[in-house]
């Protein structure tokens, strides 16, 4: 079956956003597959790469990005907080990994000064606005998760959505 977007000419990647649950069970085929789809993105012609700052996915696909640089030197990671680190993360451990990502990202973008019911939402609607592809790791029976609502708003926008969990 077709869809309409099959027959639009295909926009390129030039930026792809992560969103993806915090529980996720890292394997050796699972990091295969995410490099070989950012690699291949990178090919297309993608150099800018979003995060949203959480842990879980989010910092699995921050630490491929920073992989790939010494292959790739030109991609960049920019890295959208919804409001600061202390804020955001709540434990020292995170604390540490968070600083250590933000200092190493191309730019990190804080959307509050301070956390509020509603942030991470804007968040996500942000990472979604930046990109041409949303790469996740995704469980549909999770609908109403943060993961969900941004997969969804990739979908709305019509941009490539690419499932790892599949």
């Amino acid at each position: 079956m077709y869809s309409l977007l099959d027959f639009l000419p295909r926009r390129p990647v030039r930026s792809v956003c992560f969103t993806g649950h915090r529980q996720l069970r890292m394997t050796d085929r699972l990091n295969d597959r995410l490099r070989e789809t950012l690699e291949a993105l990178i090919d297309e012609g993608a150099k800018d790469f979003y995060a949203g700052g959480a842990r879980g996915w989010d910092a699995v696909c921050t630490g491929m990005v920073f992989a790939l640089r010494a292959k790739y030197p030109d991609i960049r990671l920019h890295l959208i907080l919804p409001c600061p680190i202390n804020e955001q993360v709540r434990d020292d451990e995170g604390r540490r990994l968070m600083r250590n990502i933000s200092e190493r990202a191309d730019d990190v973008e804080i959307l509050s000064p301070r956390y509020y019911d509603g942030c991470m939402k804007k968040r996500n609607l942000r990472l979604v606005e930046a990109a041409d592809c949303c790469v996740c790791w995704y469980d549909s029976s999770r609908f109403a998760s943060g993961t969900g609502q941004t997969v969804r708003l990739a979908e709305h926008k019509g941009i490539k959505v690419i499932n790892l969990l599949e």
